[in-house]
């Protein structure tokens, strides 16, 4: 059996349409993009169709279309999702290098908190976790922090039927009790969260509009992290390495 047998026609003919928009040809008519495919109108008119419903092309006339709004939040989602990898990158192994502790860099992928890079500990005793690894928001530090930037009523809306509970403690096992804790983080400007005899701090990284596009944390047994005043520092090492990666991406 031939590559080619494996193909799905209808897939390859919806992105050779996607593939025909660029900088010189903004907006075709279906009848030009079954000219270009070598196919009927016909052919192609659920395909069309779905893209449109699906948010890739946008009708702008009559049987005319242009790409949509979903092409571009998908291009950019993907950029800056690997532009907070390559910018934060050295900032979090030097702080992972200063501090002997673990540290990692995660983003929002609807209800989890995905882990995007990490910087291993230099001791023994640590806390890796392993780049692709995925959470739910609430229960752990790096998550609650990709939600600073939620309103209540956003907190509400994004978590709608989903069940809370069933997480130890103490990650909030209702609602009212993540709205309340998320309040009080936004508040503080950082989180913290403990599980398995570790303890985690995380802050926020943000974009030029505010908006939180990521988050980063640093993490390690309790006993190296509960010391006398090693939390204040850790936070204020956090927060800096926070600042300094939010240079680089235009954040402040």
């Amino acid at each position: 059996m031939s590559e080619k047998d494996y193909t799905v026609p209808a897939l390859y003919k919806g992105l050779r349409i996607l593939e025909m928009f660029d900088s010189t040809c903004r907006a075709l008519s279906q009848v030009e993009m079954a000219e270009r495919l070598g196919v009927s109108t016909s052919s192609i008119y659920r395909i069309v169709q779905t893209l449109t419903s699906m948010g890739y092309l946008n009708k702008i006339g009559t049987n005319t279309y242009a790409l949509g709004t979903q092409v571009v939040s998908r291009g950019f989602s993907y950029l800056a999702n690997r532009e907070i990898v390559e910018v934060a990158a050295s900032f979090i192994t030097q702080l992972r290098d200063g501090t002997s502790l673990s540290s990692h860099v995660g983003v929002r992928d609807g209800t989890e908190v995905l882990y995007v890079f990490r910087a291993l500990a230099l001791q023994r005793v640590s806390v890796n976790v392993p780049v692709g690894t995925r959470f739910p928001l609430h229960t752990t530090a790096m998550g609650r922090a990709l939600l600073m930037g939620m309103t209540p009523a956003e907190l509400q809306s994004l978590f709608q039927g989903q069940r809370l509970d069933g997480y130890p403690r103490p990650a909030p096992q209702t609602m009212p009790e993540l709205i309340s804790l998320c309040e009080k983080e936004r508040a503080q400007g950082w989180t913290h969260h403990y599980s398995d005899h570790s303890t985690a701090l995380a802050v926020p990284i943000r974009n030029f509009t505010g908006q939180v596009i990521a988050a980063i944390n640093i993490s390690g047994p309790d006993p190296v992290m509960n010391a006398d005043g090693v939390m204040e520092t850790l936070r204020s090492e956090l927060r800096q390495t926070a600042t300094e990666i939010m240079r680089q991406v235009g954040g402040i």
